[in-house]
Order: structure tokens, then sequence, then C-alpha cells
């Protein structure tokens, strides 16, 4: 297995993507706005395209890393997901818990977001399992 494959990367970063557009499109749209204290207005004053881009971006960012580390260790398919769900927990919504409690965001919003980590790099892994 090579340290970097595209299509594997590209199709664990979608699985992310489509995670987060249920997530916060259709799951937790109105809660997460409201935990993040925005208005309508907010969220129609940003480049949509931009967001989207740079989103996608981070994640193909973050699926090139795991896939890196998958594909140095050779890890048994339940241990791929073990490393995936693991970074979330580990890595991701740690930091993103700094964050917030610096920036006196409201435990609720971070619920929201360390949810949304677990199961979009659960989706990830699970891309991953099929990939290899």
């Amino acid at each position: 297995m090579s340290d970097f494959a595209l299509w594997p990367v590209l199709a664990g970063a979608a699985a992310f993507f489509v995670v987060g557009a249920l997530w916060y499109g259709v799951l937790f749209a109105k809660p997460w706005q409201r935990a993040a204290g925005l208005s309508d207005r907010d969220l129609q004053s940003g480049n949509m395209a931009v967001i989207f881009g740079l989103t996608f971006a981070f994640e193909v960012l973050v699926a090139m890393v795991l896939w890196h580390l998958i594909a140095r260790t050779d890890p048994a398919p339940h241990v791929v997901m073990m490393m995936a769900v693991g970074f979330a927990v580990g890595v991701m919504i740690p930091a993103i818990g700094i964050n917030y409690l610096f920036l006196r965001k409201r435990f609720a919003l971070f619920l929201i977001d360390a949810g949304h980590f677990i199961i979009g790099m659960a989706a990830m892994g699970g891309v991953f399992v099929l990939f290899r």
C-alpha cells in the first residue's frame, strides 16, 4: 500500500464532508446556529464557496495524514477504525475544546462539533477500510 493514494484520500475526505453536510445541514442546523450565536444574516454573509472549499481542503489534509499512518502500519480493519476515531477523540476534540474554553464558546457548541468529528472520522476510517 502506497504512503499516499489519491482516490482513498479524496474518498475519505468526501465521506467526512458528507457527514458535515448532514450534521450541520439536516441534523443540527438550528441547534448549532444557536450555540454558535449566529443569526440567519450572519450565515448568509459568508462566502460559501471559500468556506466549503477550504473545509474540503482541510479534510483532505486530515485524510492524507490518516492514510499515511495506515499505510505505514498496515493495521487490521478494526484498528483502522480505532485509529480514525481515536484521532478525533485524542487530537481533534481536545484541540477544539481548548480553543472553545478560551473563546468562551458554549458547551452545546462543543458537543455538536465534537460529535461531528467523531462521526466524520469514523466515516473516513470506514472508507479507508474499503480501499485496503
